[in-house]
């Protein structure tokens, strides 16, 4: 069976590599909740701007696919092989959750989408943007379910 959309990468990385990205990700959320509100915001503002390692490997393989392709047209067809490798590597990303560059750059410590939203929930829950949410849901008006969707907006 193939593993879920959030589990596809986790479970096809190293479990050392895994356990390495949790503990920097908490040594960071613990860094910036003890330098205040400010650092939080400021973080908050980087975790937007940060790329999953998928958004990383679809890029990469658009620029590699293109490359060949170029290289293909205007210098020797044998370039061509490139563009067919890395659509042998983006089906295999994405029918197992593994490709050889996914490897590797979860090696060097690229987060999965997942990965950065559990950061950056953690950081809102320590800001308190969750503490009205159950005062909330126990009158369950309308207002409640807004405010509750507002917590965990992305």
């Amino acid at each position: 069976m193939f593993p879920s959309m959030t589990e596809r990468v986790p479970t096809t990385t190293a479990e050392n590599i895994s356990q390495r990205i949790r503990r920097q990700t908490k040594a960071t959320i613990v860094q910036v909740a003890a330098e205040g509100s400010v650092a939080i915001e400021r973080r908050l503002g980087e975790l937007d701007q940060e790329w999953g390692i998928e958004r990383i490997l679809e890029a990469n393989a658009a620029t590699a696919s293109l490359v060949g392709l170029t290289l293909g047209v205007t210098v020797n067809k044998k370039f061509l092989i490139l563009p067919a490798i890395v659509a042998g590597c983006l089906l295999q990303q994405s029918i197992h959750g593994w490709s050889p560059p996914q490897a590797m750059l979860r090696r060097m410590g690229f987060r999965t989408r997942s990965e950065i939203e559990q950061e950056r929930y953690a950081l809102k829950a320590l800001r308190g943007d969750f503490i009205d949410v159950r005062k909330a849901f126990e009158v369950m008006t309308g207002d409640g379910i807004d405010k509750a969707m507002n917590a965990v907006k992305i």
